[in-house]
């Protein structure tokens, strides 16, 4: 019998080629607070979502209903000498990491009231979760799968593009089979592959940031340099990401291509 011919081998140029940069194309905008120095962004699934904020003084975790930005519930972080950074909600708890302190605090969802406190090495920024595990960054070019029950570290993976590691990742969030990731002072978002830690598309924010600037110049406010592209939220019942930054008026529902819905269901409280 004939064999059938070999697949012709990927050539350098297929194996090496550059992460697509994908432009946000925006489907609506919801109020922000401008004083909120964001660090963490989850969308709950009810019209709600969970967002952290940093500061030594300033931070905490708090339950904001999406179309008005009411506050629905807050809670300081427990550590009046920390900066506040990323939150992730998982089976109706929100942890919380602080940025140098190496403690995590974990809040029930509902009440905000907390039930427990973890312990890290290096610093904390983004937090995500995949329904199972807790994913984290630390500012460097890795993410962290963690324990939920005990934030122990499961595994680990370092984030590249075209062979070089991407330092600086930052808030994170889960969706669609990928990790996206804000990159801290650049209007970047990276998507990645969660089990190679491949960059796989580039998220163009540029025209957002321009946006939130000009907004905050006209009420007198102007943005600083610190005031950066920072919160990622996926909303599953329309396909959309919620994009939002530290100190930014705006927070903006966009489509990104190649990231689609889960039909009939919203992500709810994990």
């Amino acid at each position: 019998m004939a064999q059938s011919p070999s697949p012709a081998p990927a050539s350098a140029a297929q194996i090496n080629a550059a992460p697509a940069i994908l432009t946000p194309t925006i489907v609506n905008r919801y109020p922000h607070d401008r004083a909120a120095f964001t660090e963490g962004f989850q969308y709950l699934g009810d019209g709600t979502y969970m967002e952290s904020t940093g500061l030594v003084g300033e931070s905490g975790v708090r339950r904001v209903e999406l179309k008005t930005g009411k506050v629905l519930g807050k809670v300081t972080t427990p550590l009046a000498t920390a900066f506040g950074e990323g939150v992730a909600v998982l089976n109706d708890v929100a942890y919380h990491l602080t940025w140098q302190e190496g403690m995590a605090f974990a809040f029930d969802a509902g009440t905000l009231k907390e039930v427990g406190r973890y312990r890290y090495k290096g610093e904390g920024w983004g937090l995500t979760t995949n329904g199972k595990d807790l994913i984290m960054s630390n500012g460097t070019p890795t993410l962290v799968w963690r324990d939920p029950k005990t934030f122990a570290v499961k595994r680990s993976v370092t984030v590249t593009d075209a062979g070089q590691p991407i330092k600086n990742l930052n808030e994170l969030e889960y969706a669609g089979g990928s990790v996206y990731a804000n990159i801290w002072l650049t209007d970047r978002i990276a998507r990645i592959d969660p089990q190679t830690g491949k960059v796989t598309a580039w998220i163009d924010m540029s025209a957002l940031t321009r946006e939130a600037s000009a907004s905050a110049a006209k009420l007198g406010k102007p943005l600083t340099f610190d005031d950066i592209p920072n919160g990622i939220a996926y909303v599953p019942e329309r396909g959309t990401l919620l994009l939002t930054g530290k100190r930014w008026g705006t927070i903006f529902e966009v489509k990104i291509p190649g990231l689609s819905g889960i039909s009939g269901r919203g992500q709810g409280r994990r």
